[in-house]
């Protein structure tokens, strides 16, 4: 029996220098049949270039986490435009020529269209050209261990009412240290619109070594089904970036599928590199915006309500108190108070 197709999708935006050892460590799995789509988000830097010279074996990647493997260079890049992607126009036989670790199918967005925006034309493009059982959604500041997706698929063709899993996730370095857990899944406290996040900032020491259903699978890597989004829909793009994948996950259980974490597939996270960090202004802003956004759209009235007195009374003093105080980045204040404006006057219309 064939193992399922794993279409992997992964979007780049100015950082080519992470994407080229993120694409490097895919090439080196042992899962025997995907394909890497390698999206690039309107980048303004020579990221197409620079990925390119890597496919070509131009660009010796270094990595902590393995030697670079020049036995599979050159790479063949089949190159197309976004307006191809979008129509579906692509030379698939000839695609079909070349191995796994041989082949990569590339295109750069005309603009920036955010995480949700630059996944959904890749997301399109693989289920109406490619026909995949599975869509792979991969941050390109991740780096992979070899057996990762074929243990995520492993768990998900356990059962057809598995519609999203994902993997243990390690920071890729904290304090020089790769054995900190980041993310083994999530469940929320909505009336808060927060996270409880198992195992983030634990050394891993074996805790998280079950498989877990979770009310959440991180974006950074999921491996979803691809009759589940045929079934439920792609991102929501209004979210740009933050919460679209919480949005996609509470979806996805709506219509009776399970998430589950899956400990034996790793992969270490670079965390925000793209955007700033976490103090940045834009993940500040998305994330406080698109919170209120997410609730609207998956929540009762009264659990909003709660949230909303919550964030009046308690959130805006203590961001008050911690952005000025402790971080001492006070221009975030005002970028938090116009994304809880525009968030409120944006709930009409989500």
């Amino acid at each position: 029996m064939n193992a399922p197709r794993v279409s992997i999708i992964v979007l780049n935006w100015n950082g080519w220098k992470d994407t080229i050892e993120c694409l490097e460590s895919l090439y080196r799995i042992t899962y025997p049949n995907y394909d890497v789509i390698m999206v690039d988000n309107g980048s303004k830097d020579d990221s197409i270039q620079k990925i390119k010279e890597y496919a070509e074996g131009r660009i010796k990647v270094n990595s902590k986490f393995f030697e670079y493997n020049s036995s599979n260079k050159p790479i063949k890049v089949f190159e197309i435009t976004e307006d191809e992607a979008r129509e579906g126009k692509f030379n698939k036989p000839a695609y079909e020529k070349f191995d796994p670790d041989r082949r990569m199918i590339l295109f750069k967005n005309k603009d920036n269209y955010g995480f949700a925006g630059g996944n959904n034309v890749g997301i399109k493009f693989a289920l109406s050209v490619l026909d995949p059982d599975y869509i792979l959604l991969l941050n390109n500041d991740t780096v992979v261990d070899k057996e990762f997706l074929t243990e995520l698929v492993k768990v998900a063709e356990s059962d057809e009412k598995i519609g999203i899993v994902g993997p243990k996730i390690y920071y890729y370095d904290y304090n020089g240290r790769s054995d900190v857990i980041n993310f083994t899944g999530a469940d929320l406290i909505l009336w808060k619109g927060k996270e409880k996040r198992y195992g983030a900032g634990e050394v891993e020491r074996g805790q998280w070594d079950k498989i877990l259903a979770v009310n959440k699978i991180e974006g950074s890597c999921m491996l979803i089904k691809s009759k589940v989004l045929r079934e439920v829909g792609l991102f929501e793009e209004r979210f740009f970036c933050y919460w679209e994948e919480t949005d996609l996950d509470f979806r996805v259980k709506r219509e009776g599928y399970k998430l589950l974490y899956v400990p034996t597939g790793n992969i270490w996270h670079k965390i925000a590199s793209s955007n700033g960090g976490v103090l940045g202004v834009f993940y500040e802003y998305h994330m406080t915006r698109n919170r209120l956004w997410f609730l609207k759209r998956n929540t009762f009235a009264s659990v909003m309500r709660r949230h909303l007195i919550y964030v009046l009374f308690w959130e805006i003093p203590f961001k008050l108190v911690s952005l000025v105080l402790y971080y001492k980045r006070p221009h975030l204040v005002f970028v938090y108070l116009k994304a809880l404006l525009d968030g409120v006057i944006g709930l009409k219309t989500i």
